[in-house]
């Protein structure tokens, strides 16, 4: 995951998002103390919320909180 200031995000706009499509996540900071402010994704993850439980599909449930930074596939270890 790339880092990127918001005026270099100004700046390679459109680099930014040829990265996106070939997968790459970029995260925005913001200010002099450089705060995380947003993360641009790839649309098919944002769109990918569940994971399908198999056998427990139904039965058990989960839910991530919005600071959890792992990936879905790291959580499942696929």
């Amino acid at each position: 995951m790339k880092t990127l200031a918001v005026g270099e995000l100004k700046t390679h706009f459109s680099e930014v998002l040829e990265g996106v499509k070939k997968g790459e996540e970029y995260v925005v900071c913001f200010g002099r103390k450089k705060e995380k402010v947003a993360v641009i994704i790839p649309y098919e993850k944002y769109q990918r919320k569940s994971v399908q439980l198999g056998v427990l599909e139904g039965i058990v449930s989960y839910k991530f909180h919005d600071d959890f930074d792992m990936t879905d596939e790291e959580f499942i270890g696929s």
